[in-house]
């Protein structure tokens, strides 16, 4: 659906995480968390036509020597962003990395070559992940959620002549042009 809007000439892209594995909500890889996680997964399957590789259900999601961990992909995003990439594209790589290809995308030497691909050079793109500022980023996604009276993620905005208006995301499932006409629409009423 994000790469349909990124396609429309009048929509500007800016990504807000959430944070969902973050702190206490750590969670600890292996058998019981692949068990919960999969249902979950097999409903987004079918509702938007996402695939989930093998690798990522039968071997990432059972190394219990990792924990779940959302702020790794998050600062990456956003060092990316920092030094001039596309964080669109870094946000897609580590999706297919993690739950296409089950890489784990919790280390720092993966996502360095997930940059590289769009020609980030390793240290700059070190020192821009270790000087992220994960809480004034996650504090202003809070804002921007209450903003929109969202209840969890994904939740989309539009921002039109200073108005924030909600996208209800969720009628679009498995429909990217129908959510891309949705905010033409939006757009342009």
């Amino acid at each position: 659906m994000l790469e349909q809007l990124a396609a429309l000439s009048d929509v500007q892209i800016e990504l807000h995480a959430g944070g969902l594995w973050l702190g206490n909500r750590r969670q600890q890889m292996g058998k019981a968390l692949r068990d919960y996680v999969r249902p979950h997964d097999e409903r987004i399957e079918s509702l938007t036509g996402q695939r989930f590789g093998d690798r990522y259900f039968n071997e990432l999601l059972l190394d219990s020597r990792h924990r779940i961990d959302s702020e790794p992909p998050i600062r990456a995003i956003l060092a990316v962003i920092t030094l001039g990439g596309d964080g669109m594209t870094m946000l897609h790589r580590i999706q297919q990395s993690y739950y296409r290809d089950g890489l784990w995308i919790g280390d720092r030497e993966q996502l360095v070559s997930l940059a590289a691909e769009q020609n980030i050079e390793r240290n700059a793109f070190i020192s821009a992940y270790d000087e992220v500022d994960l809480a004034k980023h996650l504090n202003e996604s809070q804002n921007w959620l209450m903003r929109l009276d969202g209840s969890g993620y994904p939740t989309l905005g539009l921002e039109r002549d200073g108005q924030l208006l909600p996208v209800q995301v969720s009628r679009f499932y498995g429909d990217p042009e129908g959510i891309r006409q949705h905010v033409t629409q939006m757009l342009f009423s």
